[in-house]
């Protein structure tokens, strides 16, 4: 059978099913012209969920003890460490862009399995235990609002996220996402009724102080660890992946490469999605160290202690809008951490995986996110001190991190897998500070810890 001889080649319609969409993001980069607010706001999808996710109820806890214990001692940290992760999560973004893979996809496909393995095995140790802790707190916030019992409210909190992550649609979930980062806002409310004296936030901010001492070091190392945390890099360049299939590039051959303006976009992307997760860390940092700390009350056991214990200092909006901020920034972690870890196991093997698929398509990625999430919910009836956990789990990834790093910078500068989009001379001097930093950071701890 012929074509009609009056039917132009510009008339004729190529079959083809409309992609679910995620964030928009992917589509968004996609277009010509020069940048525009609107545009960037758009854009704006894996990295600014990276960011947020960044801020979970561990890294919460953490930077909450921190503040608590050191005072504004400790708050450049959330200055200096922001070029570094914002260059790191780029990194990881351009990775699943060129390659059109996931980080444990590339790894399988270019590099020794021995080098693999060990990685995903030590991201599920720690994924499991961080979700395991996030949900606990989630639950501990609520409380907080509602006279409920904790164990009673972590139930529907982890059947609520495992409906969310097995049935909802990519485009969903990735709205929701999205929204939740708003209510990380709550931190930087909660820091303003702490009432900061100014003169010594700025001197704190700017000027770094250093201790050999091993409660310094731990605490270092914990906040590194959380903030430039393994689950990150893998989740980052995923969920590029996920962004592109979203639009209809299913194949591997159609995702591979990337263009100027999606780099340019995923770079924006990325570094505002940092920006706001530093900030957050700086506001939690800042309200906690200027009452907790200025009042004595340095033994802050969890993030939720925190937001009790600033009620009566700041007052009982503090209190409220830092437990808000919690149960959000848990609903948006836990998904992350137990996504990530799915999509790592995943690749590594070769299964299907994909939030884009339906759970009969992607049997084993979602029996993944539901055994992690399952385990960690119950890991709060255990017995294990939330607080211990929380806090190695963040000198765990500080010291997983550190290898890993390593591998990614390899990665990126590997031609066979990048292109003419390996690193930067930029790019490479950053993403190796970041590993000397942290491994200096990692040995110093192990050092003074013996000594």
């Amino acid at each position: 059978m012929t074509n009609s001889p009056t039917m132009r080649d510009s008339d004729k319609v190529i079959p083809h099913q409309e992609p679910m969409g995620g964030t928009g993001s992917a589509e968004a980069a996609q277009q010509t012209g020069k940048p525009t607010l609107k545009r960037i706001l758009k854009v704006l999808g894996p990295g600014l969920v990276t960011g947020a996710s960044d801020d979970d109820p561990s890294g919460i806890g953490t930077y909450s003890q921190s503040g608590a214990s050191l005072g504004f001692g400790i708050l450049w940290l959330a200055l200096w460490t922001l070029p570094l992760i914002a260059t790191v999560q780029y990194i990881c973004a351009k990775i699943g862009l060129v390659s059109g893979r996931g980080l444990a996809g590339v790894l399988r496909e270019n590099y020794p399995r021995k080098l693999l393995y060990p990685v995903v095995v030590c991201l599920i140790v720690a994924n499991v235990i961080n979700a395991g802790v996030d949900l606990g707190a989630i639950g501990a916030a609520l409380h907080l609002l509602i006279p409920i019992p904790i164990t009673i409210l972590i139930i529907p909190v982890t059947i609520g996220i495992l409906l969310l992550q097995i049935f909802g649609s990519y485009r969903l979930i990735a709205k929701v996402f999205k929204w939740l980062t708003l209510a990380l806002f709550a931190y930087i409310g909660a820091a303003f009724f702490a009432r900061p004296d100014l003169g010594e936030v700025l001197r704190s901010l700017i000027i770094p102080t250093f201790s050999l001492d091993k409660t310094f070091l731990a605490t270092v190392v914990a906040i590194l660890g959380t903030t430039i945390s393994p689950y990150l890099f893998f989740w980052q360049a995923s969920q590029e992946v996920e962004e592109e299939v979203s639009m209809g590039r299913k194949q591997l051959w159609q995702r591979k490469g990337a263009t100027n303006d999606e780099l340019t976009y995923a770079a924006w992307d990325v570094n505002i999605g940092m920006f706001f997760s530093n900030l957050v860390m700086f506001f939690i940092i800042l309200a906690t160290a200027s009452t907790l700390h200025t009042a004595g009350k340095t033994d802050i056991q969890t993030a939720t202690d925190a937001a009790e214990a600033l009620r009566p200092l700041a007052g009982d909006m503090a209190g409220v809008l830092l437990a808000v901020g919690l149960v959000g920034a848990g609903i948006l972690a836990v998904p992350v951490l137990t996504g990530s870890a799915a999509y790592a196991v995943a690749e590594a093997f070769g299964w299907h995986y994909g939030l884009d698929r339906k759970p009969q398509q992607a049997k084993r990625f979602y029996l993944l996110i539901t055994g992690a999430t399952v385990i960690g919910m119950l890991i709060n009836y255990l017995g294990i001190n939330p607080i211990q956990a929380l806090f190695w789990t963040g000198v765990i990834n500080g010291f997983i991190a550190v290898p890993l790093l390593a591998i990614i910078m390899l990665v990126a500068n590997n031609h066979d897998v990048m292109g003419k989009r390996v690193n930067s001379r930029m790019e490479n001097i950053i993403g190796w500070l970041t590993v000397v930093i942290m491994g200096a950071a990692a040995i110093s701890l192990v050092l003074t810890w013996n000594g």
